[in-house]
């Protein structure tokens, strides 16, 4: 199965309360097929780091699951 995992970037009153407290207009988020995944992230920078965590380790699950798959 292939996973997508994607940053997107939410403006306005998509931002969370205590982002917008701090005078943030815009946050990013990490989305796994689709879905949000963890927090809102204040930089790109962050989120991409988070995304590259992600795609990770869905990529060693998937070789784990390749292996037991050979094995069997």
């Amino acid at each position: 199965m292939s996973n997508r995992v994607d940053v997107a970037v939410m403006i306005g009153s998509g931002v969370p309360k205590g982002l917008r407290a701090t005078g943030q207009k815009a946050c990013w988020v990490v989305l796994v097929n689709g879905e949000q995944r963890g927090t809102a992230f204040s930089s790109r920078m962050e989120a991409e780091e988070c995304r590259a965590a992600w795609l990770a380790q869905l990529s060693a699950g998937a070789c784990a699951m390749q292996a037991r798959a050979q094995r069997a």
